[in-house]
């Protein structure tokens, strides 16, 4: 029998009671970028690593502001975010050469938000036959690069 590990999940898996915080606003007041992975840093958005990505490079764009809906979200920071989206696109592009990219958001918890009162756009590179068997019968995603690795790829783009 073959073994995939991925500790670096474990803390997540085992994890008994749910976050009270808000993992972005946490993130977003830390000053410690590289250690929480913070790629940039906008006027109302700043652009991450996810810690627990679909493929190498899957960044996130978080605003400041605590909100579960665009609605909600101030005119300027979701242009700020949409830019945000553009440059992400293009540095994925420069620092991995994806065959696609992927954007997205989960608003609210049915539509699959793990975090649902803070909006913030998922940005993934992905390329032809990336979701592989792993992911659909093991529920194991297999990332051949860490974060570490993925966070000096992408940091020259911002």
């Amino acid at each position: 029998m073959d073994y995939l590990w991925s500790p670096w999940r474990y803390r997540y898996v085992a994890q008994k009671e749910p976050r009270r915080d808000c993992v972005f606003c946490t993130k977003a007041q830390q000053s410690t970028d590289q250690e929480n992975l913070v790629l940039h840093r906008g006027l109302k958005n700043y652009v991450l690593l996810n810690l627990y990505p679909y493929t190498n490079g899957h960044l996130m764009i978080a605003p400041y502001a605590h909100v579960g809906e665009l609605g909600a979200l101030e005119d300027a920071a979701w242009r700020e975010m949409a830019d945000l989206t553009r440059k992400a696109e293009q540095a994925l592009q420069k620092a991995y050469q994806p065959e696609g990219i992927n954007l997205g958001m989960n608003l609210g918890k049915s539509a699959g938000a793990g975090i649902a009162d803070h909006i913030h756009m998922h940005v993934l590179p992905r390329w032809h036959a990336d979701a592989n068997f792993v992911s659909v019968v093991g529920e194991t995603r297999v990332l051949p690069e860490s974060l570490a690795d993925s966070y000096s790829r992408l940091k020259p783009y911002f």
